[in-house]
Formats: structure tokens, C-alpha cells, sequence
């Protein structure tokens, strides 16, 4: 029988009503107390919504293209992930601490969440939002492979506890809505995962220009290349096939596993996607985002 690490599949822990993976709310206050610096740069999204994705992209548009210097290390040591923390392995805040400025720092905190020390210092923030059966889907099979989450149960079961907000990070409706409504008062470029996979070179540049960033137009289509799905997947820089195996289990699910937009209709069964909807509807009325759940 395979070993249980003491940090695998413990249930969640809540943060000031937010349910928090329990390593990572353990040392939340290390996370609550970060001083932020002017040049600080963030991607957040809600997990599983093109997070590594845009890391990379933005690491890459930072080294200018060189594809050298973006592979000189594993994505989660080049990008420090603010609120991790799990044994073994360094934090999210002792990367940070100590790492020279411009900072480039990823997140899934809702906004409400976010140390303040962030808006003080007005730090730019891009944002990517994804549909919110795709990242059901994606978040279910994430839970099953990353061991720091509880066991998910059923697809039925895990679906459930999505809507209502029972999930690490909480509410998709609150953390898609929380963030843009933000935007009408700090620097954030507010995304969308579905325009990233329609036309990604039309996205980088503007990612591109919000970080005040000019490059050729032969580097920018190597970029586009060099962060396309397939590229990133058989990339181990990026693709967290060098994170311990008792923190990520490959062989259950890996974490890159189609990134496309409409997979969840292989997933939803008729009467899933009615009560979904239905639900849908009540948690975003009055919101003026719309989402594409196919391309």
C-alpha cells in the first residue's frame, strides 16, 4: 500500500471564509504580512484557468524571447507561486523574499485575499478568466492528481461542491467577478482564456503593451510558438513534471491534459448541464462578463 504523506488529501481549512488547501492556510499569515514592491508583477487566476500558460508567456516577453533563459528553471521556481506551501519544498514567500526586483509572481487568491501591500503600491496585475464548465472539468482532474487537495469523489460529487463554492479558492463566480470588479480601481488586464485560444498572438500583444514591453515581431511569433499547448507539454520546464511525485501524480492525470475550450461536453451529462446552467444564471445575474464555453 502507497504511503500517505501527513500534508496528502487533508480537507480544507477556511480563510477568512474562503476554503484554503490546508498546507497552504498553515502558513497563511507569512502570505498576509508580504510586502509588495512597486514593480511587482502578478498573473492570478482561478485554478486551472491558464495560469502556467500565461507564466510563461510573460517570463518569456521578460527575457525578451530567449528561450535559454525561460528554461533555466522549472516554472514554479522562475514564478514564484505566492501562497504555496507545502513540506519539502520552499515556499511561495521565501522565493520571494529575497529575489531581486522586477518580481513576476503568480496566484489563484480571490481578491479579497490579496495582501494590501499590493494595491499600496499600485502593482500591475493581469488576470485570466476561463469558462466555468471547462475549469469544472479541468479542476476535477486536477484534484484527483495533485495530492495537497482532498479526495474528490464522483465527478457528480466534485461538481456539486463546485458550485457551491466548496472548492480550494472557493467560488469561481465570486473570484471571476471580485476580480473585475477591480479592475475599475488598479492596473489589471483582464483576459479571457477561450480569446487566448482563438487568437493568442492578439492577446500576447496585449499583454505585451499593458507591460509597456516592445519586441520584433519574429520574436513575438516565437513566443506564440514556444507557449502554444502542445510546445508546453513536452516542455519539463514548464509542464510540472519535476515536482516531487507525492505532491503531483503524473500517472493519474497530468497536469497538462488537453487544454481546449469545450471540453466539458464530454463530461456534463444532460441533466448536469440544465441544473448547471440554471445555477449559472442565478450566480451571475446582473454581471456584465460573458463567456464563451466553446470555440
Amino acid at each position: 500500500m502507497e504511503k500517505v504523506e501527513p500534508f496528502q488529501f487533508l480537507p480544507l481549512q477556511t480563510i477568512r471564509g474562503i476554503p484554503f488547501l490546508s498546507c497552504f492556510a498553515d502558513r497563511w499569515a507569512d502570505v498576509e504580512s508580504f510586502q509588495a514592491r512597486p514593480d511587482d508583477l502578478l498573473v492570478c487566476t482561478y485554478p486551472k484557468a491558464g495560469t502556467t500558460w500565461t507564466s510563461e508567456i510573460v517570463d518569456l516577453i521578460l527575457n525578451d524571447g530567449d528561450l535559454e533563459k525561460a528554461n533555466r528553471d522549472a516554472i514554479y521556481m522562475r514564478v514564484p507561486f505566492l501562497e504555496f506551501a507545502v513540506p519539502g519544498m520552499p515556499t511561495g514567500i521565501e522565493l520571494l523574499v529575497d529575489a531581486p526586483s522586477p518580481r513576476f509572481i503568480k496566484t489563484h487568491l480571490p481578491v479579497q485575499l490579496m495582501p494590501k501591500t499590493f494595491w499600496e503600491n499600485n502593482c500591475k496585475v493581469i488576470y485570466v478568466a476561463r469558462n466555468a464548465k471547462d475549469v469544472a472539468v479541468s479542476f476535477y482532474f486536477f484534484y484527483q492528481m495533485a495530492k495537497v487537495h482532498p479526495k474528490p469523489g464522483t465527478w457528480d460529487d466534485f461538481l456539486e461542491k463546485y458550485m457551491a463554492g466548496n472548492v480550494s479558492f472557493g467560488s469561481w463566480y465570486d473570484h471571476v467577478k471580485g476580480w473585475w470588479e477591480k479592475t475599475k480601481e488598479q492596473r489589471i488586464l483582464y483576459l479571457f482564456y477561450e480569446d487566448m485560444k482563438e487568437d493568442p498572438k492578439r492577446e500576447i500583444q496585449k499583454i505585451l503593451k499593458f507591460m509597456e514591453k516592445d519586441l520584433s515581431e519574429e520574436v513575438l511569433d516565437k513566443i506564440v510558438h514556444k507557449t502554444s499547448f502542445n510546445e508546453m507539454k513536452q516542455n519539463k520546464m514548464a509542464n510540472y513534471r519535476t515536482i516531487p511525485t507525492t505532491i503531483m501524480d503524473h500517472s493519474v492525470s497530468p497536469f497538462m491534459r488537453k487544454g481546449i475550450a469545450g471540453d466539458w461536453k464530454k463530461h456534463f451529462t444532460v441533466a448536469q448541464n440544465e441544473s448547471f446552467d440554471e445555477d449559472y444564471e442565478r450566480q451571475m445575474a446582473g454581471c456584465p462578463l460573458r463567456f464563451r464555453t466553446e470555440l
